[in-house]
């Protein structure tokens, strides 16, 4: 079998944790397109942020963490605190890309990945194949919008969207909109388009937790290893936030204070004109927003067979249990900034070492 290119390391995905790993490949001396490449399906640089509602500032996102080698300070304007979040997010990673001279192929979209009987792995693109020693997956979740089913969806008569749908509060302006999910998302969002709409209705399926306090480093830690204890069971993994509870912004103690964040439990069905509680209570809404997460991208990993029985990948920190040149970094407890940057780093240690490099 012949394929169009050949190269040690094949990193797919540009977002937060494929640029992490590229900068620790770059670091490590591997050069030229025999060493490693970075393919990204996106469009423009940026990973998920690009593709983030404009009306999120840079002032009201939390948890933002530096890529390796370059501070978002060192290359940030003054006032951009009230520009977009993708704006100054894109630019960021497009100037990283260029200052590490980092070998990005876009729009490139991975297909499958397979292994071949000598122990190399197939990228297959529509466009191109490449041979590969190793893999960094770095595909993240956006592309994948988690849209839970509920009796009666098909006959809800108003707008559904999901949060990866939206693009401001304007078009609610004057509407009841039903909030769907308990996470960051969900709590940003309520508190964006309750300044304009008619009335919102926030629905999770377990009570909110707020985080009361400090946010500690030990609290962080803790999260992940709860995370991490799950993928290494092989079980799927659960948001880090649905471990550490939700922070208590200057944003949203003001949403809670005006009601914003008065929560409801799951409804029962959905309506032509809106939703149903099992005890008979029903809700008016003209518009349904999903805030209900999004799942890993990882179809193009399905001729690997990775998944077990219950549909979790067995991990071994980044690496795939079973496939020790695979690493997944951006996937369980690695899905955050701050450990998308620990994971490619440890992915590329560990993946280097197992290429005999």
């Amino acid at each position: 079998m012949r394929a169009a290119h050949e190269t040690d390391v094949v990193v797919i995905g540009a977002g937060q944790a494929g640029l992490s790993a590229a900068y620790f490949l770059r670091r490590a001396g591997l050069r030229g397109e025999k060493g490693f490449v970075v393919l990204d399906h996106g469009k423009r640089p940026g990973g998920a942020w690009q593709h983030r509602w404009p009306t999120l500032r840079m002032s009201r996102v939390h948890g933002v963490h530096d890529l390796p080698g370059l501070r978002l300070a060192d290359v940030s304007e003054a006032g951009e605190e009230t520009r977009s979040a993708a704006e100054v997010m894109t630019a960021y990673f497009e100037h990283y890309e260029r200052t590490f001279d980092l070998p990005v192929r876009r729009p490139v979209t991975v297909r499958s990945v397979r292994r071949l009987s000598d122990g190399r792995f197939l990228v297959d693109t529509p466009g191109e194949t490449w041979f590969a020693r190793g893999i960094v997956n770095a595909t993240g979740t956006w592309d994948k919008p988690f849209w839970p089913y509920y009796p009666g969806r098909d006959t809800f008569r108003g707008r559904q969207l999901h949060t990866a749908d939206y693009t401001g509060p304007a078009p609610f302006t004057g509407r009841h909109v039903v909030v769907v999910g308990g996470g960051t998302s969900a709590v940003q969002l309520l508190a964006e388009i309750a300044e304009v709409t008619e009335g919102t209705t926030w629905v999770t399926r377990r009570p909110p937790v707020f985080h009361e306090g400090e946010f500690t480093p030990e609290h962080g830690r803790a999260a992940v290893a709860e995370v991490e204890r799950r993928v290494r069971e092989g079980k799927p993994p659960e948001s880090v936030v649905s471990v550490t509870g939700l922070t208590l912004t200057p944003e949203v103690l003001e949403a809670r204070a005006s009601g914003a964040l008065k929560r409801q439990p799951m409804f029962e069905r959905i309506t032509p004109h809106g939703v149903r509680w099992a005890d008979g209570r029903e809700q008016h809404a003209d518009v349904i927003l999903w805030a209900t997460g999004f799942r890993a991208v990882l179809d193009h990993l399905a001729p690997l067979r990775l998944r077990g029985p219950g549909g979790g990948i067995r991990m071994d920190g980044t690496r795939v249990a079973t496939e020790p040149r695979l690493h997944l970094v951006g996937y369980g407890p690695s899905a955050s900034t701050v450990g998308a940057n620990r994971a490619g780093r440890a992915a590329v240690r560990e993946l280097l070492a197992e290429l005999g490099r």
